[in-house]
């Protein structure tokens, strides 16, 4: 049986590490003030991926956190996925010439598809559904596009799209479980790696996650924030369920 990743979540907002409740911007929660020494502290834990987020970015386009960035990849010794605010081929190559590994694409991926293609012709490129209920959200989880989940994933689905990043706003940050039901779903429709995110809340969400297939095929990883700041999610503990050695 294939192992699912962890991927634990390094959220930037102005300069330091945070945790948004729902995606709410004012109500952030600050759990470290230098985030280069904790995703050491991630990859000291053994943690394969990281994912981290540009918040300033994500609202305002703006790469705010770009150097801090350029820090942790030079600092770590396992792969950077980065998402937040890119906008342009541009801004995905500059994250890129900072040694980041993979892109993710939220809100151009709606607004422009033909980004998403140029720059997955030659790199690693995901693409970030956030939404609330199966309604695609943009610009840092603040506006509503009118599309679905599915209806995304089904438009990139012979763009060489690495993973689909998927987050149900409504989950996120609050701890109280993922969107099992709606997870599994997508998993169905779609034949490109999913990275399930928002909700999880300690280790039974995790295995839970870990037990659904749809098609033959499971998820690709999970991305754990808050749960792993508050210490109801240990690293070592969540990468033995999710390879299902626990």
């Amino acid at each position: 049986m294939t192992a699912l990743t962890l991927y634990p979540a390094i959220d930037l907002l102005g300069g330091k590490c945070v945790r948004l409740y729902q995606g709410d911007y004012d109500r952030e929660t600050v759990y470290a003030d230098d985030p280069v020494a904790q995703a050491q502290a991630f990859v000291d834990a053994g943690a394969e991926w990281l994912h981290v987020v540009d918040l300033d970015a994500a609202k305002s386009g703006e790469p705010t956190n770009r150097e801090i960035i350029g820090r942790i990849c030079a600092a770590s010794t396992v792969p950077v996925q980065v998402g937040g605010g890119v906008r342009s081929v541009d801004a995905g190559e500059a994250l890129f010439d900072l040694g980041v590994t993979r892109v993710v694409i939220g809100t151009a991926a709606l607004e422009n598809p033909e980004l998403v293609r140029t720059l997955a012709s030659s790199h690693r490129i995901a693409v970030g559904l956030d939404a609330h209920g199966t309604e695609v959200a943009t610009h840092g989880w603040t506006e509503r596009s009118g599309r679905t989940v599915g209806d995304l994933a089904a438009q990139y689905a012979d763009d060489g799209v690495d993973a689909l990043v998927v987050t149900e706003i409504s989950r996120d940050g609050t701890l109280a479980g993922p969107d099992a039901e709606g997870l599994a779903a997508l998993l169905a429709e779609t034949e490109i790696p999913v990275i399930a995110s928002g909700g999880v809340g300690n280790l039974q969400h995790l295995a839970t996650l870990a037990g659904i297939e749809a098609n033959g095929r499971r998820f690709d990883g999970v991305i754990v924030g808050r749960a792993i700041y508050e210490g109801a999610v240990d690293v070592p503990e969540a990468i033995k369920i999710l390879a299902g050695d626990a």
